[in-house]
C-alpha cells in the first residue's frame, strides 16, 4: 500500500477552516479515481493542551504508481488546487510512504 499523509498547522480561523475541508476539500479527494481510503481528523492532545498539529489526513492507493496517476487526474489536480483556499503554504505538510502492514 502507498500512503500519502498530510499534517496541516492551526490556522488562524479554525471554523472557516474545518468548514472548507469537511465541505469543500474533502468531498473533492474522496473522489480521487483508485483511493483505497481517505480518513482525516482533528488533533487532539490527551492532557487537553493545544496539540502541535491541527488536522491530519491519510490517503491510501494500492500503489505507488496508483497514487501518482491518481494526483495526476483532473479530480486530483481539483484537489490540489483547492488547498489554496484553506491552507497558506508552509501550513502544511505532505509526506508519501510505502507502508509494511505490522498488524
Amino acid at each position: 500500500m502507498y500512503r500519502m499523509t498530510v499534517v496541516y498547522d492551526r490556522p488562524a480561523e479554525p471554523d472557516a477552516f474545518v468548514a472548507h475541508y469537511r465541505d469543500v476539500h474533502a468531498p473533492l479527494v474522496a473522489a480521487l479515481p483508485n483511493l483505497l481510503a481517505f480518513e482525516w481528523g482533528l488533533c487532539e492532545s490527551p492532557d487537553g493542551t493545544t496539540p502541535d498539529h491541527f488536522l491530519i489526513a491519510v490517503l491510501d492507493w494500492e500503489s505507488k504508481d496508483d497514487a501518482l496517476a491518481s494526483l495526476g487526474t483532473d479530480a486530483g489536480r481539483a484537489a490540489g488546487a483547492d488547498v489554496a483556499n484553506f491552507a497558506k503554504p508552509g501550513e502544511f505538510h505532505t509526506s508519501f510512504a510505502e507502508v509494511t502492514k505490522v498488524v
